[in-house]
């Protein structure tokens, strides 16, 4: 076949192929061009392809540089013009050998390659679709070539073969998908620039359809959106911004795939990147209907984090597409993942982020007003971390929490769990009871009811076996009793407490653990009314009851009396023949008060305004502080004691000094267990210092008999 070749191609063409001079070169092509031409004109097709194979095997495969890039390829490209029409039956034989000099070390014959290719393409031009793939992998790396030459005429190449698809009819985008999507994770910024280049090109032609391939190759154009090129990442913005348009413009969709890319891409370190993703997410949910339904987890997922994010563009986005989201009303029997919601929400409610936790509690409500069978399905995941997030640092976020606890606490037995709940994190962080004790309390009366709510805590309280806490618990509850409008109508039935049935049942539901505390069991019977057994219960204190807690909790409660709050308790001190166990209340308040405290002199001020009648004689004692009420008989006057027989005081009164002599035994307790501790440390100490004083004496026992004097 070779000897045929060199009988077809004279010497002298043959070696001036390989010259260094280009007009001899030329020349030997223009006669090579000729020789093919008049061969294919007599239809010798055979001798053709001698001609192919001698130039191929002695020149483009010859070891010499020369011959690869001056001979072989110049000679392979005119063979291809010399054939023109009939040159698509030789391309089996003409294209493979300039492909591989692709690869060539010398980066002159890689050159040449794309100029001997580029001729090729030129004369062929649709006949060569059927090698595009080998091509474009080719044209892949020699954008990213180390010679600037070689990368100028890879462009140039590049921009035939784009023009040779577009207007071909046989190109296969199926077939040229896999090879895009295996490099549009490449780093190289030219190769990226190719990509981006190649997807532009192929998306403007109407009739390939690379909106349907999206899903294949958008991961990779998000990827570029953190290129440190800033033109590469404007180019991957525009490709994007066409396709988003596209999808806005297109029936058919393939939403889930898609949604599954932009879910991750949302959580990029890269700014640029998680806005893009947001804004897709967002339009994604207004435009993807049924077809996102099961990806809805996700894609709260990925907005939740972004509603607090640093960027205000970013945050902007999430929160709308956050409320498009919770605004559809999907169909849990068409897919629509109730238990992956709450999952994703209970994440969020340990998100670092204030703005992130409030709108996951938001996603809790407007599950459990929607969808509430199937969210307490779900409840024994999340009941807990709701519970916890009571202690959040944040105010919005507790007041939030408080109303999904009361939504769930529509059943007894969750509202009973919640409130045991919040009884043992009081026990367990006495700080939080006392910053965020009463924003709880008062929001959950708002909620649920304030007499609900009372009289759940009372129960639950009754029982407490740590009787500190149980005073101190009952002290806080009776506080904001005391103080908050939101329980201002729960005081006004304590104030019927000896007229009316349910007053009266409140009053003795929460005397059952006020009693915990002297102070808030005197507030409580002023509240109700209760003049005769409050001053019943004053005399039954004791020297050890009268401590600086007590006078402390006394202090709260006279400066309460001078609030509106007790502002008919006052009103009463102008009929003092009527209210005669008011006054002696108030003064037996007044007598367990030091001197010279504020809240005495606050109380004795307001007591010297009552203006004494017949039936009230006051005697003055060496005291000039001290004044002794003398109660006359009439008790018909006196409407402290009306409809007492309504409720058993006395009973009250003993359960009251049960209660208080427990708390007696168990401070003695406690002091005995500090001395038992303290003199077992002391007995440690006294026998440690004996064991080193002893070691001592042995030591100098040992000593030699010659010991100096002083040491014997």
């Amino acid at each position: 076949m070779a000897a045929d070749a060199l009988t077809i191609i004279p010497g002298a063409v043959l070696r001036n192929l390989s010259d260094k001079l280009y007009e001899k070169r030329k020349n030997a092509a223009l006669e090579i061009e000729g020789i093919v031409k008049q061969l294919a004109t007599a239809g010798e097709h055979e001798k053709i392809s001698a001609v192919i194979t001698l130039l191929t095997n002695d020149f483009t495969y010859s070891p010499q540089a020369n011959h690869r890039k001056q001979g072989g390829l110049i000679g392979l490209a005119a063979v291809t013009v010399g054939l023109t029409s009939e040159a698509a039956q030789h391309l089996e034989q003409i294209v493979p050998p300039v492909l591989s000099s692709f690869m060539d070390q010398d980066s002159r014959v890689r050159y040449y390659a794309c100029e001997a290719l580029y001729n090729i393409a030129k004369v062929v031009r649709g006949d060569f679709i059927i090698y595009f793939n080998k091509i474009f992998d080719a044209l892949c790396k020699l954008s990213a070539d180390s010679d600037a030459n070689v990368q100028s005429a890879a462009h140039l190449l590049d921009r035939l073969v784009k023009d040779i698809v577009t207007e071909s009819d046989q190109f296969s985008i199926e077939e040229f998908i896999p090879l895009l999507r295996e490099r549009m994770n490449v780093l190289n910024p030219y190769v990226r620039q190719f990509l981006v280049g190649w997807i532009t090109v192929l998306d403007s032609v109407p009739d390939i359809d690379m909106l349907g391939f999206l899903p294949d190759f958008l991961d990779g154009l998000f990827n570029m959106l953190s290129d440190s090129s800033h033109e590469i990442r404007q180019q991957a913005d525009a490709a994007l911004s066409e396709f988003l348009q596209e999808i806005k413009n297109s029936p058919n969709v393939d939403y889930g795939r898609m949604a599954e890319i932009l879910v991750r891409r949302a959580g990029s370190t890269d700014e640029f990147t998680r806005l893009t993703s947001i804004t897709w997410i967002n339009e994604f949910v207004k435009l993807g209907g049924e077809q996102l339904v099961p990806y809805y987890a996700d894609i709260l997922g990925a907005i939740l984090p972004c509603i607090s994010d640093e960027e205000e563009k970013i945050r902007v986005v999430a929160r709308e597409t956050n409320e498009e989201l919770r605004a559809i009303k999907a169909d849990p029997a068409e897919g629509f993942d109730i238990g992956a919601i709450l999952s994703i929400g209970k994440r969020e409610l340990n998100s670092e982020h204030e703005a992130t936790r409030i709108e996951a509690l938001h996603w809790f409500s407007t599950l459990l007003a929607r969808y509430r069978v199937e969210f307490l399905a779900y409840l024994d995941d999340i009941f807990d971390p709701l519970l916890n997030a009571l202690s959040d640092p944040s105010d919005a976020v507790v007041l939030l929490v408080l109303e999904v606890h009361a939504c769930i606490a529509e059943e007894p037995h969750h509202f009973h769990h919640l409130v045991s709940y919040l009884i043992r994190t009081f026990h367990n962080n006495h700080v939080l009871l006392e910053k965020r004790g009463a924003l709880i309390v008062r929001r959950l009366c708002v909620l649920l009811g304030a007499e609900k709510v009372y009289r759940e805590f009372s129960t639950i309280l009754e029982s407490e076996i740590d009787l500190d806490f149980a005073s101190v618990m009952v002290q806080a509850l009776n506080l904001i009793l005391l103080t908050s409008t939101e329980l201002g109508e729960l005081r006004s039935l304590l104030k019927k407490s000896l007229v009316d049935s349910c007053g009266k049942d409140l009053f003795q539901s929460l005397y059952a653990s006020w009693r915990h505390s002297p102070m808030a069991t005197i507030s409580l019977c002023l509240l109700a009314q209760a003049y005769s057994h409050a001053s019943c219960v004053i005399q039954s204190l004791g020297e050890e009851d009268i401590n600086v807690k007590f006078l402390v909790q006394l202090d709260k409660l006279i400066r309460l009396l001078e609030t509106p709050v007790f502002a008919y308790l006052r009103l009463q001190l102008l009929e003092p023949g009527k209210h005669t166990w008011l006054l002696k209340t108030l003064y037996g308040l007044l007598m367990l008060l030091p001197q010279q405290s504020a809240a005495f002199k606050i109380l004795r001020t307001r007591l010297k305004t009552v203006p004494f009648s017949e039936n009230i004689k006051r005697t003055s004692s060496a005291n000039p502080y001290s004044q002794i009420l003398q109660v006359t008989e009439d008790g018909s006057r006196n409407q402290d004691t009306q409809n007492y027989s309504a409720i058993n005081f006395p009973s009250l009164l003993l359960q009251f000094e049960n209660m208080q002599q427990q708390h007696r035994n168990h401070l003695k307790g406690q002091l005995q267990s500090r001395k038992s501790a303290s003199a077992a440390t002391l007995s440690q100490e006294i026998q440690r210092y004996e064991e080193a004083h002893s070691s001592s004496l042995s030591e100098i026992s040992r000593l030699p008999s010659g010991a100096p004097k002083g040491i014997s």
